[in-house]
């Protein structure tokens, strides 16, 4: 997907909406899996200082800035989908359409500014802070400055991650908008249908079934991040695992969608296939 939609915009003088999505998703869930096998070979290699130094500190903070762009990208692309092909007459609708080339950037830019203003709370060590909470202090005034510290980062933490909602809020309802606007439109061509196999009809199922797994992937998603962050499990137990592989699984099952659904992706393949099973002359 990144190769396509970089070559796309590679010769064009301006690029389009659609790539500029492409190329951020992609390249946010690349770097994404790459990280993540490398913190889980540090996790193992290197268990006893991973949790001691910083180490552990600055890998959540990539984490979290990482998983946080990717939702945010995500959420974009089912927004685009639904203004670009959703048959809505609404005035807001008619004027995101005329809009949109121009809004995407900006949007893009944000959505980074957000997942990173997102990801700095988890710069301070929360537990430290609450293991020294926890310890004797030798006056009331300092106890209570600890107690405002931890409460206050406790606080900031669930503000910014409250802000990480959006893009769940943004991606079902774009998606149940887009899906109902097509379910719609199927019906009305399944009503005018001649009996003969409509390739129209068939390409307005296959999407509403794209964007039926777009939405269960991203949900399953959203559900392991949160549960990663927020949730205090063990490191290397079985919930954690689980939660990783679910959390792998789910953008390479979104991936797949997307090359299925997209006769443009799905050339570059078939193209390199082709190429490794004819001889070299």
């Amino acid at each position: 997907i990144w190769a396509v939609s970089t070559s796309s915009c590679t010769g064009s003088k301006t690029w389009s909406p659609y790539d500029l999505i492409m190329i951020s998703l992609s390249s946010s869930r690349i770097i994404l899996q790459c990280w993540s096998t490398l913190d889980c070979f540090m996790t193992i290699l290197m268990e006893t200082s991973y949790y001691k130094e910083n180490v552990y500190l600055v890998s959540k903070v990539i984490f979290t800035f990482l998983n946080y762009s990717s939702l945010w990208f995500g959420a974009w692309l089912s927004v685009f989908y639904c203004i670009k092909v959703a048959s809505f007459t609404q005035p807001f609708f008619i004027w995101m359409k005329q809009r949109i080339a121009r809004l995407v950037p900006g949007v893009l830019l944000t959505s980074w500014l957000c997942s990173f203003a997102a990801a700095i709370p988890f710069a301070w060590n929360v537990d430290s802070v609450q293991d020294n909470f926890t310890a004797p202090l030798p006056t009331r005034n300092s106890s209570a400055m600890r107690t405002t510290r931890k409460g206050s980062l406790t606080l900031l933490i669930y503000l910014c991650n409250a802000a990480v909602s959006l893009p769940l809020i943004l991606s079902v309802v774009s998606s149940v908008l887009l899906i109902r606007s097509l379910w719609v439109h199927t019906r009305q061509m399944q009503n005018n249908a001649s009996g003969f196999r409509d390739p129209s009809l068939e390409a307005h199922i296959n999407a509403i079934k794209s964007v039926c797994s777009f939405l269960i992937l991203y949900i399953t998603y959203f559900m392991c991040v949160l549960l990663l962050l927020f949730s205090h499990f063990s490191p290397l137990s079985s919930e954690e695992s689980i939660c990783i592989v679910i959390m792998a699984a789910c953008p390479t099952g979104h991936t797949m969608v997307l090359i299925w659904s997209n006769p443009k992706f799905r050339e570059l393949p078939a193209r390199i296939w082709h190429h490794t099973k004819c001889p070299v002359r």
